[in-house]
């Protein structure tokens, strides 16, 4: 998908790497590894995501470390657009037609982040005519990949519409912290 926009396969394994998992610390031979790509491709382009200073650089001992720069001018943008070609978005879109007739499925920042939630928080809503069946055989894949549970919500729209006017506080707490719409638009879901 984001071949034409970034060229560089290199490039883009790197920032999939990254992203995909924010809290982490890569060093040169690492990032070949998780991305097999070639060293001296991986490491033009570290040096050029790091000067552009999306990257931190840090040498400890004999080695260098790379970090991503949380504040990175574009850091939430691109938190977005890596987050849709991660495990669970990637396994929605591929499985969208089996998962019903949806109209929204929209993913809390927390979840790209890797941040826990509290036992009442969820990480994703889904609103449509949804087949559970399918919902739970997906997450069951994610949650493997994820390495602990994905708490989500599905309702219909009617059930939705109703909780959202009635100023349901857990859809509310939900629709108010930074999310990442999958399907739908933010103004229709907020709407």
């Amino acid at each position: 998908m984001l071949l034409h926009i970034i060229p560089s396969k290199a490039r883009r394994k790197i920032l999939e790497l990254f992203f995909h998992h924010p809290s982490e610390n890569y060093y040169l031979r690492r990032v070949v590894r998780e991305t097999e790509e070639e060293v001296n491709a991986v490491k033009r382009e570290l040096d050029i995501l790091a000067d552009e200073k999306l990257l931190l650089r840090e040498k400890r001992l004999n080695k260098v470390y790379y970090a991503l720069n949380k504040n990175y001018q574009f850091y939430d943008e691109f938190l977005r657009i890596f987050t849709k070609t991660g495990f669970l978005p990637a396994s929605i879109y591929k499985n969208l037609s089996k998962i019903g007739k949806i109209k929204f499925i929209t993913l809390s920042t927390k979840f790209s982040k890797n941040l826990p939630i509290k036992e009442d928080e969820i990480y994703l809503l889904m609103v449509g005519v949804i087949v559970i069946a399918e919902v739970e055989a997906l997450m069951a894949d994610a949650e493997k990949n994820f390495g602990r549970s994905i708490n989500y919500t599905a309702m219909t729209e009617n059930e939705f519409i109703f909780r959202k006017k009635n100023n349901d506080p857990f859809i509310w707490r939900f629709l108010k912290q930074p999310k990442i719409m999958l399907v739908g638009t933010e103004d229709e879901l907020l709407k």
